[in-house]
Parts: structure tokens; C-alpha cells; sequence
């Protein structure tokens, strides 16, 4: 029901701002820029799922390998402890519990392709469970809201734009990205736990939050023993033998297990291409309505305003420059990622403001788009909190970045 608010506000705030520009500003251009965007966006929606369609084969092909060869229950039962906790209305031992492990990590390590249909099967898995199909389940919303979070452990792309730009330094950024993602992954975490009276203070749920501040100080720890040259090989590294292994490790899992593993793979791939259909719609929903609230100077108003109102709070507006990627991640993750570059280009990748956008692109997720896509997938319509959570785990990340950044380069 919010995201049906929202929709509809992007475009009737679009055309507000586009009729005011058209009559007292005499900008004859603005409508053609907003119909062409409706045309762009429809475009670049169905590019997207048409690319998709690979990667979700592939993936889901592989996926379905893990599950006949076992792997997916064995996660189940190693991450039982933790997940009985924060998800407590998944049946212990549950192979959908080694899916959602699957598309965490893939989202830590910065493998969006991988990610992405990783996290569609774990949807397909939590609605098989929800007695309700049209309305988001309770381990629905923790599983978005943790992927919405966007907790990352190392932002491969984010420094190989930062060394196209010309940094000098293009993994300065790294340290303040792991924190800004931490606090938004907690703050997400907390705010679903407080809406389904999840109890924090079990002592599973501290020992893994502990755990996880211990393992991020020892990451940041060892990569500040590190040159630049050897952060980025080992990172890049790293993250592709990871994922290598993934795929290795769920094809011996099948031949251990005896299963026709090509057979598995064909099957499973099959569900690719359905996925990639379904989402079409959801898709062109989103991508118009952001394209056009961005082709009317919505939100360039938007950005005016609010450098305007921290100025008459006599605060330091110079983060400010950076926002638009701030806002425009949690709708779009293309639309921000062109952001981040116009910033580094416009102010200079190691500029406060360049730096700033790249934090911002760092420490949240695609929102909106993850919504769209998530539920899209498997047609729930009421996402109930989910939206308010993963925007509060954004709000998080934005002022820890801001804080942050001024911490470390200001």
C-alpha cells in the first residue's frame, strides 16, 4: 500500500513541478524530457529483466544443484541457531534458511548478479511458508530489510569507478563504506525486530551482533596493513574465487549425492527465464515513475531546498553536493550509480563531496527496486512495514556516511 502512495506521488509531484516550470518559468522542454523518460525508462526496464535472464538461469540452475546435493540444508542447520531468532516463524532445519545465507553473503562480497536471483529463489522459498500469498510474511520483511540494508564488505565497483575517475587513492573509501553498511544493517535489524517483538537480548542474537563487530574490526584491521594495489587484488580476488567456489562446491555436492547434476542444472535454469517475465511489470512501475520525477527537476528542487534549510540551521551544507546519490539510491541503483560519477566528476573523485557520494552509493541498497523485484517475483502485494524498515536502515546509513565522511575526510 506505501509503495502504491509513492508511485502515485512521483508522478503527480512531477507534474506539479513540470507545469510550474512550463508557465512561469517558460520551459517548453520539460514535458517532452518527461514523456521521453517514460519511453527510456519502459526501455531500460525490460533490458534490465531481458539481462537478467542469464544470470537468474544460470543461478537458479546452480541453486537447484545445492538443494539436490544437499548444501542448502546443510546452511540450514549451521545457521539454525541465529535464524530461529530472527526468524522465528521459519520451521527449523528448513532448506529456505540456507538460501537466504546464500544471498546475504553474495550481497556482502559486492556480487550483485549473484545476488539477485539468489535472493529471488530465498523468496520463492518464504512464500511456499506464508499463509498469506498476497501479503508479505514476517521472514519476508527481515529478509528485505537485510538485503535493503546493504551490508558490504568489500565495494568492488564502487572503488574500480573511483579509480576510472582518477583517485589517487580509489580504496579510501573502503573503511568509511564498511562502517556506514554496519550501522545501516543494525538499524535495520532493530527496527523490524521492534515491529514483530523479536527479543535482541537473546543471547544468540548478542553473540552473533558481537561476533559480527569483532569480524569487521579484524577486516578493517587487516586492510589498513595493505598498500592500495594490494587491497584491490586481494578484494577483487577474493570475491571471484568465492563465488568460483560457490559453483564447485555445489557441483561436487551433486556427485557426491549421486544426482544427474546437468539434469538438475536444466531444471532449475528453466526458472530463470519464468522469473525474469514476471518481474517486467514491477519493473517498468518503478523505473517510469523515477524517471519521471528526475526529468520534471523534482528533484533538483528537492536538493535546493534542503541545502537551503541546513544553511538556515547554521550547519555545514558542503555534504549536501553529494544527496542526490543519497536519495536516488534507495529508488534506483543505476540512477545513483550515474550520481556518484557526476559528483567525482563535477567536484573530483578525491573531492569531500565525491568521496561523500561514493559512501552514500556504499552504505544502503535499492529499496524501492528490491521491493518491486523481491515481492514482484512472487506477486505479494501488501509489504506491510517492509518499506518503513528498509527506509529507516536508510535514513541510518545516510547520517552515518555523512558523519563518517566528515570523520575521515573533512
Amino acid at each position: 500500500m506505501a509503495l502504491n502512495y509513492i508511485w502515485i506521488a512521483f508522478f503527480l509531484l512531477a507534474f506539479v513541478v513540470a507545469l510550474v516550470k512550463l508557465v512561469f518559468l517558460g520551459d517548453t522542454a520539460v514535458f517532452p524530457e518527461i514523456i521521453n523518460s517514460t519511453f527510456a525508462s519502459s526501455k531500460t526496464a525490460f533490458e534490465i529483466s531481458l539481462g537478467l535472464t542469464g544470470v537468474l538461469s544460470l543461478w537458479l540452475g546452480i541453486m537447484k544443484i545445492g538443494e539436490r546435493g544437499g548444501v542448502i540444508q546443510l546452511f540450514a542447520r549451521l545457521l539454525s541457531p541465529l535464524f530461529s531468532k530472527l526468524f522465528p516463524e521459519i520451521p527449523k532445519g528448513h532448506p529456505v534458511t540456507g538460501s537466504i545465507f546464500m544471498n546475504l553473503a553474495a550481497n556482502m562480497l559486492g556480487l550483485d548478479n549473484a545476488a539477485t536471483p539468489l535472493g529471488l529463489k530465498a523468496m520463492e522459498g518464504l512464500q511456499e511458508l506464508n499463509p498469506r500469498k498476497d501479503t508479505a510474511s514476517n521472514p519476508m520483511i527481515m529478509f528485505l530489510v537485510l538485503n535493503t540494508s546493504g551490508l558490504t564488505l568489500i565495494p568492488i565497483s564502487i572503488m574500480v569507478y573511483r579509480a576510472q575517475m582518477g583517485a589517487a587513492q580509489p580504496t579510501d573509501v573502503f573503511v568509511p563504506i564498511l562502517l556506514a553498511t554496519f550501522f545501516s544493517t543494525m538499524a535495520g535489524i532493530i527496527a523490524v525486530s521492534l515491529y514483530q517483538r523479536i527479543n535482541l537480548l537473546n543471547r544468540t542474537i548478542l553473540l552473533f551482533l558481537g561476533g559480527a563487530s569483532l569480524l569487521i574490526a579484524g577486516i578493517i584491521w587487516l586492510f589498513l596493513q595493505l598498500s592500495r594495489e594490494q587491497i584491490d587484488l586481494y578484494s577483487t580476488t577474493f570475491a571471484n574465487v568465492f563465488l568460483f567456489l560457490v559453483i564447485i562446491g555445489f557441483i561436487v555436492s551433486g556427485m557426491r549425492k549421486r544426482i544427474n547434476v546437468y539434469d538438475a542444472f536444466v531444471e532449475g535454469a528453466k526458472e530463470g527465464f519464468s522469473t525474469a517475465v514476471r518481474i517486467i511489470p514491477y519493473l517498468v512501475a518503478i523505473l517510469v515513475s523515477i524517471g519521471v520525477f528526475r526529468a520534471s527537476g523534482a528533484m533538483d528542487f528537492l536538493i535546493q531546498g534542503i541545502a537551503g534549510v541546513v544553511r538556515s540551521c547554521g550547519i555545514d551544507d558542503q555534504f549536501v553536493g553529494a544527496l542526490p546519490t543519497a536519495l536516488m539510491k534507495p529508488l534506483s541503483g543505476s540512477g545513483a550509480r550515474g550520481l556518484m560519477v557526476d559528483a567525482m566528476s563535477t567536484y573530483g573523485a578525491d573531492s569531500f563531496v565525491g568521496r561523500l557520494a561514493c559512501i552514500f552509493q556504499g552504505s544502503t541498497d535499492t529499496t524501492f527496486y528490491i521491493l518491486a523485484v523481491y515481492f514482484g517475483s512472487v506477486s505479494v502485494t501488501r509489504t506491510r512495514h517492509a518499506l518503513s524498515c528498509g527506509l529507516i536502515a536508510d535514513f541510518t546509513g545516510i547520517l552515518a556516511a555523512i558523519f563518517i565522511g566528515y570523520l575521515f575526510f573533512n
